[in-house]
């Protein structure tokens, strides 16, 4: 007979040593989610007509600015840890003890998209498209860095999955024995559906032209607003509301608009990955796709038109 759940337990330890070496959790859990998204990334972009080599190439600059933007905005969104009066400086470049902030993260990464891409030839919208699927699997999957550093955790709940902290980690004077929210495992689990939803929702309205990246966006934000209500950890308070949860509704809210306006924009506008002027020619063509992503003929790409027949297009005005 199975024995209800009665509360979630935390890791008894966040890191480990190979020699002198420290092997810490949350880092092992970014890695694996940054392996995950560009693995999901690559599969897209290419089935999207991007050259086969590109989306790891442009990863290499995305991941580390995206560390970077994540980092600025978590120590600028928590200042007094660093800036207060008992706060340390030197206490940011500690990243391995946890504290990324997505909203830093996506403008930093997307800025270095947007360079590499333009060095290749590139449009960002379709790339955006491709890798915003991989985001919400990483952002899950690195979830559980914050389960093991027993960190970002909700409030106190009698329900049978509640977390439970180690007395070291426990915040607001609560009892040893309490459980908490496992705020965690709320996100992880609204990021994979999210995932899921964008991929299908993407593919029966064929969302193209970045609508896919800002439809991650507006799902991704619309489970933030909840679950940082239910956090408990320290945060700046703006009337009365966690500053993340003012940022996710404004972030929703930008995205809404672009999302709304790219589509009437580019309706019936087909679609390339590359910027006008910079299609490959002829034999530097990868592996015969065109912009669209579809396989061409080599004999029937160089065929004359059969003048028989009505040219696509040859009746608009």
């Amino acid at each position: 007979m199975l024995t209800p759940l009665a509360s979630i337990p935390s890791p008894p330890q966040a890191e480990w040593y190979l020699g002198p070496f420290p092997v810490r959790a949350y880092a092992i859990c970014i890695l694996l989610g940054i392996v995950a998204a560009l693995w999901i990334l690559e599969r897209r972009y290419t089935a999207k007509g991007g050259p086969k080599e590109a989306a790891l190439d442009v990863a290499f600059w995305i991941v580390p600015a995206g560390i970077i933007g994540a980092r600025i905005y978590h120590v600028f969104s928590s200042p007094d840890a660093y800036f207060g009066p008992d706060g340390d400086l030197l206490q940011a470049l500690r990243i391995w003890e946890g504290g990324l902030g997505i909203w830093g993260a996506i403008p930093f990464g997307a800025l270095a998209a947007w360079w590499a891409l333009r060095r290749r030839g590139l449009r960002l919208a379709p790339f955006a498209d491709a890798v915003a699927p991989g985001l919400l699997v990483a952002q899950a999957i690195g979830r559980l860095g914050n389960w093991f550093n027993q960190e970002l955790y909700g409030g106190p709940t009698t329900l049978p999955w509640g977390l439970e902290i180690d007395a070291a980690h426990l915040v607001g004077g609560y009892p040893a024995d309490t459980l908490f929210h496992p705020t965690f495992l709320y996100e992880m689990l609204w990021n994979l559906l999210a995932a899921l939803v964008l991929v299908r929702i993407a593919k029966r309205l064929d969302l193209r032209h970045g609508r896919v990246f800002w439809l991650y966006v507006m799902l991704y934000t619309a489970g933030r607003v909840w679950i940082e209500a239910v956090r408990i950890d320290e945060a700046e308070i703006i009337f009365g509301l966690r500053l993340n949860v003012w940022t996710s509704i404004a972030v929703f809210l930008l995205a809404l608009v672009f999302f709304v306006a790219i589509g009437r924009r580019t309706k019936d506008v087909p679609e390339s990955v590359w910027l006008p002027g910079r299609e490959p020619a002829g034999d530097d063509a990868d592996d015969d796709v065109d912009g669209s992503g579809d396989k061409v003929d080599d004999e029937s790409a160089t065929a004359p038109p059969d003048e028989s027949e009505p040219r696509p297009g040859a009746t608009a005005t």
